[in-house]
């Protein structure tokens, strides 16, 4: 029985009336709330903590910058910490890109790559390249500017009268088509669908296309077939069109690679990061562009964009030491090593739980999803609310987990378990027990059929 008083009123709105237990500390990949509960952070928050919580030498770093300054005003002075930590990300992305622009969060990396293609755009002479294609589902942040190209009806329907809609394709969901296609054949087939939607739109105002290399919560973790990615990349080439990368859930590690780019060998022209780049410690993003896109821009008179934090000394000398930790504790190997044994007990479950439709993800950006028949791939009847009541049941056992609707924002119910990179074995076989008790509540609460496993 929860003998917990109810919390007392709060002054704060978020995006619904839920309320949440006060949380007390944090460590390792753990959370206490103010009763003493423990909480396994399976999502690691938003996928954000990829470090863990309460990493003493990134502390460290921090109180050590706090000593000398927490803010100075980006046109007013250069900072050490942001000039280190922007050679440092350099060094690990592909060749030239090296022109880094910081940033406090995911969707203001989205809308500093919009507009420092368009500004290429302009400054180049090609001013009528305004257009940048996205994919449906797809999320790329929560400005008006990032709402343009995201393909969520959900997030984007109320704001309709206030967007500049760009154009879309569908999103690579090859796990869905029932057809006589190979996987490659699929992948191809949807690569050519941006293609097409370019000579329709007229190559002449088609700016850029935008994508997750491994998607997140609009698709959850959804990975195209390999061909897909080398392809796209050909058709941006063949149009002269910009290439945006939005690997602000994939980037800093958590698929493996510091950019899940690499997993293909492709070189996008612009890549946005943030969540696990800080790792929750300190508001933190990045664009990271070709510098053959900033320096016709910086000649015509600058980049017209900004914001007050970017480059906040304090935040960059906590992005450096998460980068430190990152690559020091080999930590992208272990989220590869800890991914597939994590992926492959997810996929276990797929013979106790009918209802299981699919398993996806590289390294530990991971989810799955919820269906009525895997035959069909058919979801979930909307009413029963499953992306939500399974993270309550496990909420419950103490494990977090972050669920959303994947088609189209609307129904179907997937679930990413993404804990973060310092995950062990023995933590791993945690998560599942919680999860499969999670997994029996919901089948017992909705009448769904299971089997021996």
């Amino acid at each position: 029985m929860d003998n917990r008083v109810a919390p007392e009123p709060s002054n704060l709105f978020y995006q619904s009336r839920a309320r949440r237990p006060v949380l007390d500390r944090a460590e390792g990949i753990y959370l206490w709330d103010i009763d003493g509960k423990r909480y396994l952070d399976g999502s690691s928050g938003a996928m954000v903590s990829n470090i863990g919580h309460s990493n003493p030498r990134v502390l460290a770093a921090m109180r050590a910058q706090m000593d000398k300054a927490t803010f100075g005003y980006r046109l007013h002075f250069e900072n050490e910490q942001a000039e280190t930590l922007a050679r440092r990300v350099s060094s690990l992305m592909p060749a030239g890109l090296d022109r880094v622009f910081f940033v406090s969060g995911g969707s203001e990396a989205v809308e500093s790559a919009l507009k420092l293609a368009r500004q290429w755009a302009v400054a180049t002479g090609q001013a009528s390249r305004w257009k940048v294609i996205s994919r449906y589902p797809s999320y790329h942040g929560a400005t008006l500017g990032a709402l343009a190209v995201t393909g969520m009806a959900s997030m984007t329907a109320p704001f309709s009268p206030m967007l500049r809609e760009m154009p879309r394709i569908p999103a690579p969901t090859c796990y869905l088509d029932r057809d006589q296609l190979s996987l490659d054949e699929r992948g191809l087939r949807y690569a050519e669908m941006l293609r097409a939607e370019i000579l329709r739109q007229g190559p002449e105002t088609v700016l850029g296309f935008i994508m997750e290399p491994v998607g997140g919560a609009s698709t959850g973790a959804l990975v195209a077939p390999d061909p897909y990615y080398a392809r796209v990349r050909e058709i941006c080439d063949e149009f002269g069109i910009l290439l945006i990368y939005d690997e602000v859930m994939s980037g800093a590690g958590r698929t493996g690679r510091f950019m899940a780019a690499e997993h293909w060998d492709v070189r996008p022209d612009i890549v946005t990061v943030s969540k696990g780049f800080a790792a929750g410690y300190a508001p933190l993003g990045a664009m990271i562009a070709d510098r053959r896109l900033v320096e016709p821009v910086l000649d015509a008179g600058g980049f017209t964009h900004g914001y007050t934090y970017a480059g906040n000394p304090l935040a960059c000398a906590a992005g450096l030491a998460v980068i430190q930790e990152v690559l020091e504790q080999e930590l992208m190997g272990n989220a590869e090593r800890i991914g597939g044994l994590l992926k492959g007990e997810l996929q276990g479950l797929m013979a106790r739980y009918p209802f299981i439709g699919d398993v996806r993800g590289k390294g530990l950006l991971l989810a799955f999803e919820l269906v009525s028949d895997r035959e069909t791939m058919t979801p979930l009847p909307v009413r029963d609310d499953a992306y939500i009541k399974l993270v309550e049941h496990a909420y419950e056992r103490g494990l977090i987990i972050y669920s959303r609707r994947t088609r189209g924002g609307r129904e179907g119910d997937h679930f990413l378990v993404c804990p973060p990179m310092i995950t062990t074995a023995d933590q791993v076989a945690e998560i599942m027990e919680k999860l499969t008790a999670s997994l029996d509540a919901l089948a017992d609460e909705l009448g769904l059929p299971t089997g021996n496993g």
